[in-house]
C-alpha cells in the first residue's frame, strides 16, 4: 500500500505544530534550556519534511498532467 504525500505532509505538519506547542510550554525555564532546543529542532525537522512532501505532491501532479 502506498501512502499519499499529501496525507504524510499533513501528518508531519501536525507533528511539527505539536512539538512547537510543547517547545513554547517548556520555555518557561528559559529559551536556551536543553529540552526546549531539542523540541525546537524536532519541530523544525517535521515542518521541513511537511513542506517537502507538499512540493513532491505538486511535482507528481505536474508529471501526471504531462502524460
Amino acid at each position: 500500500m502506498r501512502t499519499n504525500p499529501i496525507s504524510m505532509g499533513f501528518f508531519y505538519l501536525t507533528m511539527g505544530l505539536l512539538f512547537t506547542y510543547l517547545a513554547i510550554n517548556s520555555a518557561e525555564n528559559g529559551i536556551f534550556s536543553f529540552p526546549t532546543i531539542v523540541l525546537i529542532l524536532i519541530a523544525t525537522f517535521d515542518i521541513g519534511v511537511a513542506i517537502r512532501m507538499f512540493i513532491l505532491s505538486s511535482k507528481i501532479k505536474k508529471m501526471n498532467k504531462k502524460k
